[in-house]
């Protein structure tokens, strides 16, 4: 076994300070939204660091759950996401397995297609005008049809498909397999990594939307739960929200901040029960998809 110098023994001690000190950065600002959720409005009302909810109150989340379009908006939300995140991982695998192809007719042009969409964009209006003219204001699918292909995301397929041995697609086509039959059976399963990561970034994309339901939906039952949160957010800004006969709950006064953290969380947590799910493919998948370009 290998001795470590004492350089190298000082290089770990600084970095793990460093990574330790980094995780906890990362980590307290949602431990303080999650505590001050939790917390009465008097504690809520105290400065200083806030760890551990230490006068537990559900108050402000009964105050988030009780809106009655709440539920309507998180389904809106939910739908857009596992439709939106399916038809964007097909579109983006068929569109980057066609790219990684050196026989695709075309190939150049296609290319600097999809590199010029990360460069210049139309802007608000001119998007604004397309999406009136495709009849999607007001229309749910403005929520899915849109953001159905990214170019980085496309790029970053690409770059793992073509890093697959060419041997590989040779062999299926001499066996006589269509090209499609070798996409789905051959490339998507060794893809599994970046696909899986793919699907990480569309969905929480998705999860996190709400400018586009501000600007092109404007009944009420089709808005997403993000820009729902937001509008609760700000009519909490201006006044203390009281409910109950006497304007409390058990004697208890529900101040904004404690509504804003539990919106917040209200937000936040579905999506990140997901993740544990995905994260053993994140990491493997962004080096693997970046081994060639």
């Amino acid at each position: 076994m290998n001795r470590l110098s004492t350089g190298e023994k000082i290089f770990q001690i600084f970095n793990y300070i460093f990574l330790t000190l980094l995780a906890i950065c990362c980590l307290y600002p949602f431990l303080y939204t999650l505590t001050i959720s939790l917390s009465t409005a008097a504690e809520a009302a105290k400065s200083g660091f806030h760890i551990y909810p230490k006068e537990i109150s559900l108050e402000a989340y009964k105050v988030v759950l009780s809106n009655e379009s709440l539920g309507i908006a998180y389904l809106n939300t939910i739908g857009r996401t596992v439709i939106g995140t399916v038809l964007a991982l097909v579109v983006t695998t068929l569109y980057a397995y066609a790219l990684s192809r050196r026989q695709m007719p075309c190939k150049k042009f296609f290319t600097m297609y999809l590199l010029f969409t990360m460069l210049f964009s139309g802007g608000t209006i001119p998007t604004y005008l397309i999406i009136k003219n495709l009849g999607l204001l007001d229309n749910r699918l403005v929520y899915i049809l849109p953001s159905a292909i990214s170019a980085y995301n496309v790029i970053i397929a690409r770059s793992f498909f073509i890093s697959i041995p060419e041997s590989l697609h040779e062999s299926a086509l001499l066996d006589g397999a269509s090209e499609f039959k070798i996409f789905s059976n051959i490339y998507i399963p060794l893809a599994k990594p970046v696909v899986m990561t793919l699907l990480l970034w569309i969905a929480v994309g998705h999860w996190n939307a709400w400018y586009d339901s501000m600007i092109y939906i404007t009944d009420n039952s089709k808005i997403v739960v993000q820009l729902l949160l937001q509008r609760m957010v700000q009519q909490s800004q201006a006044t203390v929200v009281n409910t109950g006969a006497e304007g409390t709950i058990g004697g208890s006064t529900v101040m904004p901040v404690t509504i804003r953290s539990a919106t917040i969380m209200a937000a936040i947590l579905p999506i990140l029960a997901v993740y544990p799910f995905i994260q053993k493919y994140f990491m493997s998948g962004i080096m693997l998809g970046a081994v060639k370009g």
